[in-house]
């Protein structure tokens, strides 16, 4: 193989079309259903753009069928039916580059994959460092892929040809690359390994998703407020309502008011009108400033940006700024949960709990030597996490070991490999 890949800039079969009828939509499943092996899958969103995290492009590569793009915007309006496209795939592998991205998409559509091939999953246990799409197909196949659309706004219409090349491409290797790198798990005895994986990403990117109970807190740099729980109550207050004008009108809440912005607004309590004007990122337009042709897309949406107002936020902080201290947000308690996560400062588990300390260091220094063995990551042998919660326990040696790796979520083949070894090696 060359040590260099060659580019490939466009799909053999050409640049398809959209599909967003529902003649079309028929046509595709006809061919799906006439195709045979695994179904190469990938999915593009607006965010950034949007409010939702929904599919405004979903495209499918078969062996026999050719790429196939569908608009499951205009094809869901049309009345379309997916179980006509569960029907035509039937119970064929589905191949993902990173699942858990696009699997919930693809279930809120009302898709069913039955069985998943993750390439990345595959490439993380095969010990590659690099493992995006394009560094995974320049190592197996010898090819890189033209990647330029990936942040565009895929709710776009008409999309340009640009980025149905961009979007085929995604699904255009994915069937060679399942076979390259299952040949490849087989030979390194990892191909049970990956089937575990597979599994478990099926049935957690189709299952019910989490919700995050406090998803304001979630604000980047939110740490920063501290223990100041009345500039909390105004960076509460300014999320819920951008979330509320955000998803009124189908738009990114970070176009409409910055996160950088309600963290100064929370830190700086601006109380009166000059106050205010003084924080300019509450009085000022969104404006990204990509220097490439995201600037036009993004400019599609300044007259929802300039329809809120900059006294909205204003008076959504005097709103905030009156509550009493009984109504400002609450401190979270710390979790009592047996099942709370040990704490990951090495510096904290060596002043303070030595013996643990010690535990812990031969537990890591045991998985490690099953890395090295068995040529795989140490944080893919098994989580991190989990060995320091097992060694965070007082009395190890009355544990029952493979029962609480398994309680903690470990897959059976991470049970298997390391469970001898870290008890021989903590007790």
């Amino acid at each position: 193989m060359s040590d260099e890949p060659r580019l490939q800039s466009e799909p053999r079969g050409g640049v398809p079309r959209v599909t967003d009828t529902p003649e079309g939509f028929e046509e595709a499943c006809e061919r799906l259903a006439q195709g045979t092996g695994s179904v190469a899958a990938d999915a593009e969103r607006a965010s950034g753009y949007r409010y939702g995290h929904e599919d405004w492009l979903v495209q499918f590569k078969r062996t026999g069928s050719g790429i196939v793009l569908l608009d499951p915007i205009a094809l869901g309006r049309a009345g379309a039916d997916w179980e006509e496209f569960n029907r035509a795939v039937g119970d064929a592998t589905w191949i993902i580059h990173d699942s858990l991205q696009d699997l919930p998409g693809f279930a809120d559509l009302g898709m069913r994959p039955q069985r998943l091939f993750d390439t990345e999953i595959a490439a993380r246990l095969l010990g590659l460092k690099h493992f995006g799409l394009a560094a995974v197909t320049a190592h197996y196949l010898g090819i890189t892929l033209a990647k330029e659309h990936s942040a565009a706004d895929w709710s776009y219409r008409p999309l340009p040809r640009d980025w149905r090349n961009y979007a085929a491409l995604d699904v255009e290797l994915l069937i060679e690359l399942e076979d390259r790198m299952r040949a490849e798990l087989k030979a390194q005895g990892k191909d049970g390994w990956a089937e575990e994986e597979f599994a478990a990403a099926l049935a957690k990117g189709t299952g019910p998703q989490p919700v995050h109970p406090t998803p304001w807190m979630r604000i980047s740099h939110f740490t920063v407020l501290g223990h100041d729980r009345r500039g909390q109550a105004v960076a509460k207050a300014l999320w819920e309502k951008r979330d509320e004008l955000a998803r009124a009108d189908d738009i990114a809440p970070t176009l409409l008011l910055s996160d950088a912005a309600i963290i100064e607004a929370a830190r700086k309590k601006p109380h009166n009108a000059r106050q205010f004007r003084a924080i300019r990122s509450l009085n000022e337009r969104v404006r990204i400033h990509m220097g490439n042709e995201q600037d036009k897309m993004f400019e599609r949406y300044a007259p929802i940006q300039r329809s809120v107002k900059p006294k909205v936020w204003k008076e959504t902080i005097q709103e905030a700024l009156k509550l009493r201290p009984s109504q400002w947000p609450q401190p979270q308690a710390p979790s009592r949960s047996a099942n709370a996560n040990a704490p990951r400062s090495m510096r904290y588990w060596a002043e303070h709990h030595p013996d643990r300390f010690a535990r812990l260091k031969a537990a890591r220094a045991a998985v490690a030597s099953i890395a090295s063995d068995t040529r795989t990551p140490v944080d893919i042998v098994i989580k991190p996490q989990i060995i320091r919660n097992l060694c965070w326990h007082d009395d190890p040696a009355h544990i029952d070991i493979p029962g609480f790796l398994r309680e903690q979520g470990a897959r059976e083949w991470q049970i298997a490999l390391v469970s001898e070894s870290v008890t021989r090696a903590i007790m």
